[in-house]
């Protein structure tokens, strides 16, 4: 049997005006505008215990109501997959993602993602947003990512994530040697040529980027990245606009910059790195269930421990 969602909201001020699915969705933003707008079609959703359509307009103190059973909010298939996982239980899970895998379906990856392994590990996972995912690593970043198994997990987790108290530590290696940590707060949104990208753009949305120097070589820096906002590309966005980007990034590094006088085993490094530099080493966050503090670590990935490795020795000539 489908799990039974009641839920109840009361219209702010802030979005007094809006439509009835705008406002929908950012009372409860557990659920998709797709989803939101089914119910309000179907009648599920109601405006002071009066159904509604999706364009009117709700107002200060409108009391929105679900009563609606939960069913599968997209249809993905399930498919067999081997995960890193790194941590389950009746709550969550929590995995260690390898480079190359996309984590969620969209045009050009219908199949083979991370969500689509998810499901089939976990199929209850289709009655959740997203299949329970709740933030995203890009495709060739690998490390820690968590997903969410019940929907007050997916709440739990949402709102940890708004919050800023979810503690995502990366690890990257960028071009360049850095004289120090710091701060990189700029803003981001889409390029304004470049559709693909994202950007440092005046308006876009807040993002902020703290850093810490762990090594420097003699072109380069390891470095530890922790994020306070959780935009698309964000790292490597702001490591580029500081004329830092990240070793192997072809979106955002421009062409290939090889330190002068090199060896020749660097070189080589260098020109076959197959992706942006760039780990999820250390997840925190409290447990949705027990209320605890969790924090989980992974070690960096073969091709990154290679590559720092490399480096030292080209350090030491």
């Amino acid at each position: 049997m489908a799990p039974h969602v009641v839920l109840q909201a009361e219209v702010t001020d802030e979005l007094s005006g809006k439509r009835l699915d705008q406002a929908a969705a950012k009372l409860f933003p557990d659920y998709s505008r797709a989803r939101l707008q089914s119910w309000i079609k179907d009648g599920n959703l109601r405006v002071n215990g009066e159904p509604g359509r999706n364009r009117n307009k709700v107002y200060t103190a409108d009391r929105l109501s679900v009563d609606a059973e939960l069913e599968a909010d997209e249809k993905w298939s399930a498919e067999p997959m081997v995960l890193d996982i790194v941590h389950e239980d009746d709550w969550l899970l929590v995995l260690n993602k390898q480079a190359g895998a996309v984590v969620h379906p969209a045009a050009g990856h219908r199949a083979g993602t991370l969500l689509n392994g998810l499901l089939h590990h976990c199929p209850q996972l289709e009655l959740l947003p997203r299949a329970g995912i709740v933030h995203r690593l890009d495709k060739d970043t690998t490390g820690l990512m968590v997903v969410a198994k019940t929907l007050p997990a997916h709440h739990s987790l949402v709102k940890q994530l708004q919050a800023r108290t979810v503690h995502r530590e990366y690890e990257a290696v960028v071009v360049g040697v850095l004289t120090a940590g710091g701060t990189i707060d700029q803003p981001l949104g889409r390029h304004p040529v470049a559709r693909k990208k994202q950007a440092v753009v005046p308006g876009g949305k807040e993002a902020v980027t703290h850093y810490t120097v762990i090594q420097r070589f003699r072109a380069h820096t390891h470095v530890r990245a922790r994020l306070e906002t959780g935009r698309t590309h964000q790292i490597r966005v702001h490591f580029a606009y500081q004329q830092y980007p990240l070793v192997g990034d072809s979106l955002y590094g421009g062409r290939l910059r090889l330190p002068a006088g090199c060896s020749d085993s660097l070189r080589q490094a260098l020109r076959k790195f197959p992706r942006q530099a760039l780990h999820a080493r250390r997840l925190g966050l409290v447990h949705p269930g027990s209320s605890e503090q969790m924090n989980w670590e992974v070690a960096l990935p073969v091709d990154m421990s290679e590559l720092l490795a490399t480096l030292a020795i080209d350090n030491s000539r």
